[in-house]
């Protein structure tokens, strides 16, 4: 029988290396007929090591990325040669230079940070931008000084909320004020949005509130590169202004200065909520879709005024000088709505298209999104762990990627159409676009939001057309028409379709089953949609197919992700516990900022509408029996197991003595429990989430999935200053 054995193991042994030769030489094979697709994948890699970069629980030596990247280069001459070597040195090359930016970007943006509030204390500095809200206005004050703090201390930045009854100050002015301070707010639960790591490369260390009026003081002007972003910050405050004269309604209103000016905090809260539920938010962000139709219809004017003058249009190459003006026309209306990242992202593929045309070159080609991916993720690593990032690229290597493959067949359609047919053909493609955009975001919606709405593509068939064709020609001709004080009738006639457009909002946010909030996406899910998609969209032959099994396996991986049982704020004020129906109730009502976010995370319907209808018993049982409450605390038991909730200390010694787990936002003074999350553990380690099974209590903290990077309290960089202090 041994015998036996080996013969079969001898036997089966080469086929499996067969087998295995056989993949090999086919993936080569595929990789060898697709080698012009390859570089396709730098921005990919770039992106790779960005992520794997800001994935590390400690900050790693900072020579790691750029040495990786200066050992690849000399391995990348000697194997010039072979495909298979300088395709994977590529990639690893790549990699590096994505990790290399990211630890680079880290560094630059080290700043001080509040580890604790402070307050009320009289804070001096220049104002650098004034955003306008529903509640008030939020003024970001730049190299303040801060009663009680030392100057290495002290944040670069600070971001302040001013109540709505007080006149804001105008940007580029030096105020003194008098307000409360505290850290940016850390993630509500591990995996949650960190807002800390936002504020760390934006560079602002504390937020607060504002008493009282800001006092102006005296000052020189701003210099530099600062008296240039002082100006546009006006301008658009300006414009703003402008607005509000003439359209009388303030939520129209606020909708037509976004659209001008790319500040949507303005917008009221339930507006914003119809256009997130109707699939219209992305048209208040400005992003590629502004900049390219803005840019294109420069292009057509341009070009079109160039041909009315026959002597111009013999002699001189005016599609390129329409081309140019169209280059132009971006780059202002980039500075003039604040330079946001989707933008950017939009100006460098603007300005590759109108290259192209000044090359003669093709200008729709997916090596124009590898090219902006790259220089957009080496720019702003961090950025890159956005919505607005991930859901722009998607939507535009999706529409490249679907342009390819079907361009060719609609072309030879087309000649055999009459008008009807084109005009027909043209709405299919407006259709097939909102189809094909929608698709490609949702995945990123659901990671960042948690929530999807079901009728974007209807909305966008309704909304895009309008804005291309009425709105921003309208607010193009209201630019121009500033300067000298006439914009009033543009302005007017732009908000027609502003009007237009918040119908749309409205109607198709009210339909039946118009949005959905399903449970957090994993990080590994997301991931796995993201290199499906782009295995999807940049291959071309037959074996591209496979990244759909990775796209669906993302995308069904959130109904295999189990939620915690027990969610504990980081001060432990606020907790909450999983019912045996598996819906959440939190031990008070609120509707803060941590529970809306715990809510929204669980898949909860419209959660901030919940607040106080999942609160705890103050005493007895719940209905499903896992919590039983007193005046001192609350017992949850599931999975064999005991979780302690404590409301007051006098609980400790009892429930330490009987609980597998003690939770409590006190001292735990010597509680024996197997394991204790207490007022120390909960500051050192932020929130907490607590998952029972019969195989024990697994505990993860925002601390633990964070690790301890330049961003967190106390976190240290390569050189060994604190990051965060």
């Amino acid at each position: 029988m041994a015998e036996g054995l080996a013969e079969e193991e001898g036997d089966a042994g080469p086929v499996r290396r067969g087998v295995g030769a056989r993949l090999c030489a086919a993936a080569l094979g595929c990789l060898a007929a697709e080698r012009e697709r390859c570089a396709l994948w730098l921005p990919v890699g770039a992106g790779v090591g960005v992520a794997l970069y800001f994935g590390l629980p400690a900050e790693p030596p900072l020579w790691l990325g750029s040495g990786v990247a200066v050992g690849c280069l000399p391995l990348l001459w000697l194997a010039r040669r072979r495909l298979a070597p300088v395709v994977l040195l590529l990639g690893l090359l790549s990699v590096a230079l994505g990790f290399a930016a990211a630890q680079l970007h880290s560094v630059a943006a080290a700043a001080p940070m509040l580890t604790r509030e402070l307050g009320p204390v009289q804070v001096t500095g220049r104002v650098l931008a004034v955003e306008r809200q529903p509640t008030g206005t939020r003024l970001m004050i730049g190299e303040p000084t801060v009663e009680r703090l030392a100057p290495e201390a002290t944040p670069a930045r600070v971001r302040l909320h001013l109540p709505a009854k007080v006149t804001p100050p105008e940007a580029g002015t030096v105020v003194r004020l008098r307000a409360m301070l505290h850290p940016p707010a850390a993630p509500a639960e591990p995996g949650a949005f960190d807002l800390q790591r936002r504020a760390y490369f934006e560079g602002f260390g504390a937020v607060g509130f504002v008493m009282g009026a800001p006092v102006a003081q005296e000052a020189p002007p701003p210099g530099g590169w600062r008296r240039a972003t002082v100006a546009f910050e006006r301008a658009r405050a300006a414009i703003a202004e402008r607005v509000r004269a003439v359209v009388t309604d303030s939520t129209e209103a606020s909708v037509t200065a976004a659209l001008l000016n790319g500040d949507a905090a303005a917008i009221p809260e339930p507006m914003m909520d119809a256009f997130r539920d109707s699939g219209l938010a992305h048209l208040l962000s400005i992003s590629g879709l502004h900049v390219g139709i803005a840019a294109g219809i420069v292009f057509w004017v341009v070009r079109a005024l160039l041909a009315l003058v026959p002597w111009i249009a013999l002699r001189w190459p005016i599609k390129k000088i329409a081309a140019l003006a169209g280059i132009l026309s971006a780059i202002l209306y980039t500075l003039l709505v604040g330079a946001p990242l989707p933008t950017l992202r939009s100006v460098l593929m603007t300005g590759l298209v109108m290259g192209a045309v000044i090359a003669d070159r093709s200008p729709i080609s997916m090596r124009l999104v590898a090219f902006a991916g790259i220089v957009t993720v080496l720019y702003d690593p961090e950025g890159m762990l956005g919505p607005s990032f991930q859901m722009s690229f998607a939507a535009v290597v999706a529409l490249i990627a679907a342009f390819e493959r079907f361009t060719p067949w609609a072309v030879s359609r087309r000649r055999e159409l009459g008008w009807l047919g084109k005009g027909v053909m043209a709405l299919g493609g407006i259709a097939f676009s909102s189809v094909v955009a929608t698709v490609a975001t949702t995945p990123y919606g659901l990671y960042h939001f948690q929530q999807v709405a079901f009728y974007g593509v209807l909305s966008n068939m309704v909304a895009i057309p309008i804005t291309t064709v009425w709105i921003m020609p309208f607010s193009l001709l209201s630019y121009l028409l500033l300067p000298f004080g006439l914009e009033g009738p543009a302005v007017t006639a732009m908000s027609w379709g502003v009007r237009l457009v918040i119908e749309t909002a409205e109607r198709t946010a009210a339909l039946p089953g118009a949005t959905a909030f399903l449970p957090a996406m994993p990080d590994a899910a997301i991931a796995a949609v993201t290199l499906g998609g782009l295995w999807l969209a940049i291959w071309t032959r037959r074996w591209r197919w496979l990244g759909l099994a990775a796209v669906v396996g993302g995308l069904v991986a959130p109904a295999f992700a189990p939620r915690p049982d027990i969610l504990v704020s980081e001060d432990g004020r606020l907790m909450a516990v999983r019912g045996a129906d598996g819906i959440l109730s939190l031990s008070t009502a609120s509707d803060g900022r941590v529970a809306n976010t715990w809510r929204r995370r669980d898949g909860m319907e419209k959660p901030e509408e919940a607040a106080g209808q999942d609160v705890w018993p103050l005493a007895g049982v719940s209905m499903d029996g896992r919590l039983r409450c007193d005046a001192l605390g609350c017992l949850y038991r599931a999975e064999g197991r005991t979780v302690a909730l404590l409301r007051q200390p006098d609980a400790l010694p009892e429930d330490c003595a009987v609980a597998d787990a003690v939770v409590t936002a006190t001292p735990s003074r010597g509680c024996r429990a197997p394991l204790v999350i207490d007022r120390w553990e909960l500051r050192r380690e932020g929130a907490h989430t607590l998952s029972l099974s019969d195989k024990g209590i697994r505990v993860e903290s925002v601390r633990g999935q964070r690790g301890d990077r330049p961003w967190t309290m106390g976190g240290k960089l390569p050189d060994g200053r604190t990051g965060a202090r």
